[in-house]
């Protein structure tokens, strides 16, 4: 009973953390007007994080579930199958990565147009 208790834990954990939060993330910057820049480059790196997690959820739950295999161990569909539950972290940590690479790229720019217009004097 244990056993299935935190295997149905880790799998509403896997669920929560590969779609609920990134999405509520993508959404609730999608709808913002207006934002600050720290606040945006946080979300890329938790999205980030958010990939990472889900990543060590994933590997849990492969190890749990290892004697239960029998979709797995189909020579065409147990590839396909693996690499397409992995494909969704790899793109929530792309975005994130994306993100918190605007972010910076922003503020260099930034910071280079104030250098040339105060000069090297200042």
């Amino acid at each position: 009973m244990k056993p299935s208790f935190f295997l149905e834990f880790e799998f509403l954990s896997l669920v929560v953390v590969s779609f609920v939060l990134p999405m509520a993330i993508l959404i609730g910057l999608s709808l913002t007007r207006r934002i600050a820049r720290i606040s945006v480059l946080l979300f890329g790196v938790l999205l980030i994080v958010l990939s990472g997690i889900d990543f060590v959820l994933l590997q849990k739950i492969a190890a749990s579930a290892s004697h239960t295999r029998e979709l797995l161990r189909d020579p065409v569909l147990g590839p396909a199958l693996s690499v397409a539950v992995y494909i969704l972290p790899v793109v929530f940590a792309g975005i994130g990565t994306n993100i918190v690479s605007h972010v910076v790229i922003e503020h260099l720019t930034r910071a280079e147009k104030e250098f040339d217009r105060k000069g090297v004097d200042s």
